[in-house]
């Protein structure tokens, strides 16, 4: 028999991303979409955060459910789902605003009644800046699980009192370096190790990217796709740090297994090809619907 299938559990943020210009919605959020995209690679991955309880959360679950990714200790809470309206501008989204992440945000999902434990099953738990799960950090921390974490590119998540808030509690943080030279998106990634992270991933889109554990610095290219070839570029980066977690604990990586820099260098590779792919789907995983089309009423 093979090795079973790695334990995945997306813990925090959904949100529906709104495309006005194509008047067309699709589920997503960064805790979602490395969820799901694990699943594509074979993890067996599920999903812990708070739904609303409007029609928009329902639309939520039942696509994520249905692609393939469990949510069964999921909350529901009163009030309005998060969303984000979108433009694609020169083939370029652009980010028009959103309502702030909704009850998933204002109330966010935590570790009490028996959630931790349920965690604890998985063997990895990963979640980001969007989900305001850095309270729970600790908890998740005090079990064998391994933490991954997506600080993204805002400024206020790379304050040296932000990283002191998360960067001890996980075993790899993501950081969004678009644009920035090898020595400056390493400059950051060095900032979030010296500051307790076990590992610091760097994406570059096109310009490929960086990994260090503190002692070896890597890089790898990215994965070209010709531009007709791209349908979408929604979810690539999640996408990449979902094929880098997937293959790197193939490769034997725990808390008290050091990856090693072969390990590391096939986990960029596998990454960037796991972001080649998420090119070619619409939205973060398909399932887009006419924006404002409700969801069965019976869902919950």
């Amino acid at each position: 028999m093979g090795d079973p299938a790695m334990r995945v559990l997306g813990f925090g943020d959904n949100i529906v991303d709104r495309f006005l210009d194509r008047a067309v919605e699709y589920p997503g959020g960064n805790a979602v979409n490395v969820a799901v995209y694990a699943a594509r690679l074979g993890a067996d991955a599920e999903y812990l955060g708070v739904f609303g309880d409007d029609d928009l959360g329902r639309f939520l679950r039942t696509s994520i459910e249905d692609a393939g990714v469990p949510t069964p200790r999921c909350v529901v809470r009163t009030g309005e789902s998060g969303v984000s309206s979108l433009r694609v501008v020169d083939g370029d989204r652009v980010f028009l605003g959103w309502n702030g992440g909704g009850v998933t945000v204002e109330h966010p999902i935590d570790l009490a009644d028996g959630r931790a434990d349920y965690a604890a099953t998985f063997d990895l738990v990963h979640s980001s800046v969007y989900s305001r799960t850095e309270a729970q950090l600790p908890e998740l921390r005090s079990r064998e699980v391994l933490v991954s974490f997506d600080l993204s590119s805002e400024d206020e998540f790379r304050d040296g009192a932000y990283l002191d808030r998360v960067a001890p509690f996980a075993d790899l943080v993501l950081l969004s370096c678009s644009g920035l030279a090898d020595a400056e998106a390493f400059a950051l990634l060095d900032e979030a190790v010296g500051r307790g992270a076990g590992l610091a991933l760097g994406t570059r889109g096109t310009d490929g990217a960086l990994v260090t554990d503190g002692a070896v610095r890597l890089s790898a290219p990215a994965e070209r796709l010709e531009d007709d070839a791209i349908v979408d570029t929604m979810g690539c980066g999640d996408a990449f740090v979902a094929g880098f977690l997937v293959e790197l604990h193939r490769s034997g990586w725990r808390r008290d297994a050091r990856a090693t820099a072969s390990a590391l260098q096939d986990a960029l590779h596998a990454g960037a090809r796991a972001a080649r792919d998420q090119c070619l789907v619409e939205g973060a995983f398909g399932r887009g619907r006419p924006a404002g089309e409700p969801a069965p009423a019976n869902m919950w």
